[in-house]
């Protein structure tokens, strides 16, 4: 497991059990001079939280993380007598890390979703946060609203908060603009998934040694989101075990929609004609790094911001290539748009009230969420005369000691982030009414509880994790392995999983009227 700080834990647990286990807060001295002139050394006491965020950017070394680490503490000692310790975990890996973590008795007192809520509020991973928000969150319960909260609550109890940011997303392509500028590729055309066909060909064509398109991260070539009108009912969308569809209240099993055959239809004949990275399923990189590895023409995945905006902030991610995008779906809300990315407080943790304090601050202290996303000034990032942000002449995001810049969208206020050069600070109007405007499912506000199916649960993710990746990816032949996919899915439980689904979503009907 790539824990970060794994020795440095493991020697502090082995030599301080009796201490961690009571919870003892973190000391600092500092001097006080008396009435008589005298220097006096006082302790004072913090608590300390553990912030487990995901990064797709790389790992800091653990010197560049504690100079950020002590540039929030200098902010929190003062404000809320907290002491933070950060931990990035790569994206890829966060999901299984903080579940061993908290299931290994590891410190972690704030973590994020994934797409899994129900998941960590049916196994008890995160706490009731209700009764704590008013006295320790109360400035960030009125920014997110009674609404947006109400989808990270079950049984009306507040169990996270949701990031704060332009939620409504839209699938794009986002591309190399000097090579579709090139070859004279028009790009207003390209509108749906099936476009990008006859476009990657070119690509491919003109550059037979590049791969037109790369994986977004591990299993996941973009395709998935870029099928309209699904509600995933509180699932995480990776790993969808039972839909809404086309604006329907019954749930389905969406592996044997036809939408489903189509989208792996698609990703075969990509995969087969060498338009596709071969070994998307089990890859390790993400399309950030496979595009400044300057080998790829392009990447499907979903944001929530104008096309010209999103292509401006990635191209520093992206080895500083001169990028498009282009919208090739609509944006689509439903219950898991709001909760797919909330914070909780983790069940295990030993200091709740000061943890849910910090948590409160990444969504209302400027200084502290641009310290957690783009580092130290100067050393990390510089201030642009327009009140954007840039790296410092001559460094990237690759080679900056700390940046968390591509979680810009993953963690506490979008809103009080600095912009990337590039962008345009005008476009938060634009993302307000995206926001507002975008279709919205029909049971918006419904939230899965799992705990009746958690056996079934188990046995379909494994399933899904088995088959998905290759049949969405283009390596495994979908003419073959879908029949057998649902075979299994089905022996796993997945028509139990749909039933309770259908039952609780009946009564939310119900009462909801």
């Amino acid at each position: 497991m790539k824990v970060f700080k794994t020795l440095f834990l493991v020697l502090a647990i082995v030599a301080g059990m009796v201490l961690a286990a009571c919870g003892t807060p973190d000391s600092t001295a500092s001097d006080t001079t008396s009435a008589d002139g005298k220097t006096q050394t006082e302790t004072v006491s913090y608590d300390k939280v553990v912030y487990a965020y995901a990064t797709f950017n790389n790992t800091p070394t653990e010197e560049a993380l504690a100079e950020v680490e002590e540039a929030i503490n200098v902010i929190t000692r003062e404000k809320i007598g907290v002491e933070v310790e950060l931990m990035p975990i790569a994206i890829w890996d966060y999901s299984s890390q903080v579940s061993l973590a908290l299931q290994g008795g590891e410190k972690i007192d704030v973590f994020q979703s994934l797409g899994d809520l129900n998941t960590a509020i049916s196994t008890s991973m995160c706490l009731d946060i209700t009764d704590m928000m008013g006295e320790n969150a109360a400035e960030s319960q009125e920014l997110i609203g009674d609404d947006w909260l109400a989808a990270t609550s079950f049984e009306g109890r507040i169990y996270g908060l949701p990031t704060y940011k332009p939620i409504a997303l839209t699938p794009m392509f986002v591309y190399r603009q000097d090579i579709a500028d090139e070859l004279g590729l028009d790009m207003s055309k390209v509108n749906s998934t099936s476009d990008l066909t006859s476009i990657l060909e070119q690509v491919k064509a003109a550059y037979p040694d590049m791969t037109p398109l790369a994986a977004v991260n591990t299993g996941n070539i973009g395709l998935g989101l870029t099928v309209e009108n699904v509600d995933y009912l509180t699932d995480n969308y990776y790993e969808p075990k039972g839909v809404l569809m086309n604006d329907e209240l019954t749930v389905v099993d969406y592996y044997a929609s036809d939408e489903f055959a189509d989208l792996c239809s698609l990703a075969r004949t990509w995969y087969t004609n060498d338009l596709v990275m071969k070994d998307a399923a089990t890859t390790s990189s993400t399309a950030a790094e496979l595009m400044s590895a300057g080998n790829y023409f392009g990447y499907i995945a979903s944001y929530s911001y104008p096309e010209e905006d999103t292509a401006a902030s990635l191209e520093a991610q992206c080895g500083g290539y001169d990028l498009g995008a282009k919208m090739i779906g609509s944006a689509f809300l439903d219950t898991t748009a709001i909760n797919a990315l909330t914070w909780m407080i983790s069940s295990t943790s030993d200091v709740p009230e000061s943890a849910l304090k910090f948590l409160n601050m990444t969504f209302t202290d400027e200084e502290v969420c641009n310290l957690i996303i783009y580092g130290i000034e100067g050393r990390d990032y510089v201030q642009n005369g327009d009140g954007t942000v840039s790296y410092p002449e001559g460094l990237d995001p690759a080679t900056v000691p700390y940046t968390s810049q591509l979680s810009c969208g993953t963690l506490g206020n979008f809103f009080i982030m600095y912009p990337m050069g590039g962008t345009n600070v005008e476009s938060l109007a634009w993302e307000l009414e995206q926001n507002k405007n975008a279709k919205t499912s029909v049971a918006m506000g419904f939230t899965f509880d799992n705990s009746n199916v958690k056996t079934e649960y188990t046995a379909v993710t494994n399933v899904i994790s088995q088959f998905l990746p290759g049949l969405i990816c283009g390596s495994i032949d979908p003419e073959t392995e879908i029949p057998v996919f649902l075979e299994r899915l089905d022996e796993a439980g997945l028509g139990t999983i749909i039933a309770e689904k259908q039952t609780q979503l009946d009564a939310w009907v119900a009462s909801n009227k």
